[in-house]
């Protein structure tokens, strides 16, 4: 079969929050909880907050589909940019309805959603981010937070056993979730060799404990930081978690011949508390060099929805596009880590094999 030629060429982001925009209102995070948060929160009108102008009608149904996400980020590329991803789906919510895929916030499984954009479009990359709400990836957040601000015990060990639990069926729909994209493209007259799909991986939001600008001790971590987390579970979940997950991905994508992009190290240096990072206040302004690039766990919903907490930011997001703008200009094939440089912005993020 021949590739349609007809359209404009596109970009397509499919799965879940980590590729939606979920957080894209924030550039930084402020302790003031008032205004503009210090120039942090892009929601704010000058009288009142508007989710709507970041998330356009997103806002409404909870998909947080921003105007940085991965996709919209990837400028320079191609012609549209396309976001169906939606924040807390499943990869039930990617497979077609004729093969078990189930509605999501009042929309169709994005796999139905891809046929007609398909059509419509020259689709040259299908960026899928997926697996992680499979293995209750929220739940692993909120029990960890919990356990430092009220249980005062670790959560690694319990929550390790739950995802071992879970992690072969997310994998099973990860891998299905690729299947459904290539029969949906395939029916619409792509050859195999006409477009790629890159499957990619999820960033640590929380810097290992030595990394850490605030002490274990004390509630700084909480009513500072928003990263209430123990030494020990914050370096089982950058160092053993989330490798865990991108490892089991990567083996997914091999397996499937799709191309893998690892983002673990994204946010290295950027993350939540993260030393190499600060706080933005009146004095030190929202800043794309120094500020984090992930959202923090506001625990009281004093600054917009809790679902935002722990994604990437403005700023992460900003440096997922530009990951995924590397990934397009590259050779089709194979595997690839993106990082960022220390102290520089999104435009200094680069490639390297993995």
């Amino acid at each position: 079969m021949a590739s349609p030629t007809s359209g404009p060429t596109a970009i397509v982001s499919m799965g879940d929050s980590y590729i939606s925009g979920e957080a894209g209102r924030w550039q930084g995070n402020s302790l003031t909880n008032s205004g503009s948060r210090d120039g942090s929160d892009r929601a704010w009108t000058g009288s009142g907050y508007d989710p709507g102008r970041v998330y356009g009608p997103t806002a409404v149904n909870g998909c947080h589909r921003s105007d940085s996400a991965e996709v919209r980020s990837a400028t320079g590329t191609a012609q549209a940019l396309i976001n169906i991803a939606c924040s807390g789906a499943t990869t039930k919510n990617v497979f077609r309805a004729a093969s078990g895929g189930t509605p999501y916030k009042g929309e169709a499984p994005q796999a139905d959603q891809l046929a007609g954009i398909a059509a419509a479009n020259n689709v040259k990359v299908i960026a899928l981010s997926v697996g992680g709400n499979d293995l209750g990836f929220a739940d692993i957040i909120t029990a960890c937070a919990a356990d430092y601000m009220v249980w005062y015990s670790y959560c690694h060990d319990d929550q390790q056993v739950a995802v071992d639990a879970k992690i072969d069926a997310a994998m099973a729909g990860v891998g299905k979730a690729v299947d459904e994209i290539r029969a949906v493209m395939s029916a619409g007259g792509y050859a195999a060799s006409a477009y790629r799909i890159v499957l990619q991986s999820y960033p640590s939001p929380i810097p290992r404990a030595a990394e850490n600008r605030y002490a274990e001790s004390g509630w700084t971590r909480v009513s500072t930081g928003g990263c209430p987390f123990w030494n020990k579970d914050s370096d089982w979940a950058r160092d053993s978690l989330v490798p865990q997950i991108a490892g089991r991905l990567k083996g997914v994508a091999a397996a499937k011949g799709v191309e893998f992009l690892d983002l673990r190290d994204m946010l290295q240096g950027r993350e939540v508390c993260a030393k190499q990072s600060r706080l933005v206040n009146a004095t030190q302004p929202p800043s794309a060099t120094s500020s984090e690039w992930a959202r923090w766990i506001d625990s009281d919903s004093t600054q917009g929805p809790v679902q935002e907490s722990m994604h990437p930011n403005y700023y992460g997001q900003l440096a997922q596009g530009r990951c995924l703008g590397l990934v397009y200009a590259a050779p089709a094939g194979g595997a690839h880590t993106c990082r960022n440089t220390a102290g520089a912005d999104a435009s200094r993020m680069y490639l390297t094999a993995s």
